[in-house]
């Protein structure tokens, strides 16, 4: 019996296509089982222009046999088997596939398709065994053949008896090593997890013997093992169902089936495609956070199918960081089986596809929307600062894909509204659309800052999530109208007489403004009458682009390099704390210079700001009250 040397011929090249290609070992049996399928396949093709051939289903199936005892693992198919020469050419070349030279040979119709046409599926088996036998018998031929290999120093192939048509793949495992247990793969539950895993959706039945148990009698606490075949796979995958036929029902069973996550979903996308490129996807839009949904730990992505087997849990790759939510998986006929992470990056298909499912997820969210306005609430509630994070993410390149998804509370509406609804309830004389933040609505709605643009009647969204101000000034607009801060220096609003007196005021009372700045050295950049202030006596505002609030969760970040916002102290001169501190300065300038430092503290506090000294805060109350 003559040994041959592969034509590829290096065991150079077996272990880089082994190591490169396949960073799990497990994927053997995928390779293995889907090429048990292309050799079925391949006879229902046949069956097709050859009246002799009939082709009952039924009669076809996978069969794994494992036997711990012997250490091996066999695969049998009722395949189209391999004669002599196809074995030479199919098993003898690294990386010549025999699927994609039928696939090629033969127009495929009937909605199936090869799985396997990289060509170098088979040899993932040389990852868990020493020594790989192949028996095929072909159909039409008398002979069998055996090709046996122990790996890149060549193979045998000869002469062998075998019964019926097919093929048997049988592996001698590898010994136990400190990584790897290789005797798990001779382990029915461990077979069962992996078939499962990557191969459920194979169309033929994939069939083990499994140990089952009874009692030995009835009620009786011992019981008897025995072994009973069972199909492993469920064969039929629900994306391929018409969308017709099938209930929300099933949808929701799916998705707990698949594990996509413990609560139900809140919505389900199903689509097919048939053009340029060809996939089915069905996705899910969770009812819950995730747990550790906001977390470095957490792992998007949707499974990645070819032709109904896995060829990654989570393909990242599909979903931007803004869609992270979305769970479900793509299959599609137009990607290679054995296609590594490295090469998902770069193919041309999985980004067409990426696009296509992208858009998708935007309609089907505008759709939820518009006709169930409570569910896409409690959705927003859930994922919305994530949609916040994908518009100032990327120097805001997503901005015009996410503007119409967000979401504000309204100081008008006590409730969300959309931006696009803000707008829509502007009034003529309105320039901006104007927004508050802080940490919570109710401490929103009592700022000092909000009086001016409520007194007018103007609508403010409450900004209580800390992307919120980052994702809006990278925004910068909606509709053509900017938005601005109830903080900011110039808020659009004519000016009024109670301003014109104000002005008046910061004139003729320059000095006291100029003394209280020099007593809040290094703590405020400016001290100056407030034209938005009615009833409060004083508040923070902030010049330049770090707000108040940017300046909380910037310094609240680790490694925080202390940047604070230019703070201003605007002082209200129409309460009657301004009376008191006029007639200090020019009476009693500690005094001043007391009622300056409480002003400033209890600004501060109004904001939520750290007061930096409180007892020295504390001090100055009792020489108030003293």
């Amino acid at each position: 019996m003559e040994k041959k040397e592969f034509q590829a011929e290096s065991k150079r090249l077996l272990e880089m296509m082994i190591n490169s290609i396949y960073s799990q070992k497990e994927v053997f049996l995928r390779e293995l089982i889907s090429n048990a399928s292309d050799a079925i396949d391949k006879i229902y093709y046949k069956a097709l222009t050859d009246d002799s051939l009939s082709f009952n289903k039924d009669d076809y199936y996978i069969e794994i046999v494992p036997d711990a005892e012997k250490r091996t693992l066999k695969v049998v198919d009722t395949g189209i088997g391999m004669n002599k020469e196809e074995m030479e050419n199919n098993l003898g070349v690294i990386a010549k596939s025999g699927s994609l030279s039928f696939k090629n040979e033969n127009e495929l119709k009937d909605g199936h398709d090869i799985i396997g046409q990289f060509g170098v599926g088979f040899y993932a088996a040389f990852m868990v065994a020493d020594v790989v036998t192949v028996i095929s018998k072909a159909l039409g031929s008398d002979t069998a053949y055996k090709w046996r290999s122990e790996g890149a120093d060549g193979y045998t192939i000869e002469p062998c008896e075998k019964e019926h048509v097919g093929t048997e793949v049988i592996l001698q495992l590898k010994e136990n090593s400190e990584e790897e247990d290789f005797d798990a793969y001779a382990q029915e539950y461990r077979l069962k997890e992996i078939i499962k895993k990557y191969s459920d959706f194979i169309r033929y039945p994939i069939k083990m013997e499994v140990t089952k148990s009874e009692p030995k009698e009835e009620g009786s606490e011992e019981y008897t093992e025995f072994k009973e075949e069972e199909t492993i796979n469920s064969m039929v995958p629900l994306w391929r169902k018409n969308k017709d036929e099938l209930t929300d029902e099933d949808y929701t069973n799916f998705y707990q089936e698949k594990h996509y996550g413990f609560d139900k979903p809140r919505k389900h996308i199903h689509v097919k495609v048939d053009g340029s490129i060809r996939y089915n996807a069905i996705m899910f839009i969770p009812e819950n956070t995730p747990y550790d949904y906001y977390t470095a730990d957490y792992e998007k992505g949707l499974e990645l199918y070819s032709n109904g087997v896995l060829i990654m849990e989570k393909c990242a790759d599909l979903l931007p960081d803004y869609f992270s939510f979305v769970k479900g998986m793509v299959d599609s006929e137009d990607l290679s089986l054995n296609i590594s992470r490295e090469m998902l990056q770069h193919d041309r298909q999985l980004k067409l596809i990426s696009k296509n499912i992208n858009k998708k997820i935007k309609q089907n969210l505008q759709q939820l929307q518009r006709e169930d306005r409570d569910s896409y609430v409690a959705f927003f509630e859930a994922f919305g600062r994530q949609l916040k994070y994908g518009v100032y993410a990327d120097f805001g390149a997503n901005k015009e894909t996410l503007q119409d998804l967000l979401m504000f509370y309204s100081s008008k509406e006590k409730k969300l509204v959309t931006l696009d609804e803000y707008v829509s309830r502007m009034s003529q004389e309105q320039k901006y659309i104007y927004y508050a933040a802080g940490e919570s609505n109710d401490r929103i709605a009592k700022l000092p800052q909000t009086e001016l643009v409520a007194d007018k009647g103007y609508e403010i969204l409450y900004f209580t999530d800390e992307v919120d101000e980052f994702a809006i000034k990278m925004l910068m607009q909606y509709k053509e109208k900017e938005f601005r801060s109830v903080s900011s220096d110039d808020l659009g609003i004519d000016m009024t007489e109670e301003n014109k007196q104000a002005e008046k005021e910061a004139d003729e009372h320059k000095d006291l403004f100029a003394e209280m700045k020099d007593i809040l050295s290094g703590k405020v950049s400016n001290v100056k009458v407030s034209k938005r202030l009615k009833s409060h006596p004083v508040c923070l505002s902030a010049e330049g682009e770090i707000s108040l609030e940017m300046e909380k969760v910037l310094n609240a970040m680790p490694n925080n390099q202390h940047i604070e916002a230019n703070k201003v102290l605007e002082i209200n001169p129409s309460h009657d704390v301004y009376q008191a501190l006029k007639q200090s300065f020019e009476k009693d300038k500690d005094k001043f210079k007391l009622y300056t430092n409480l002003l400033y503290n209890q600004a501060l506090l109004i904001e939520g700001l750290q007061v930096a000294d409180p007892v020295a805060f504390t001090n100055d109350i009792c020489k108030v009250m003293a």
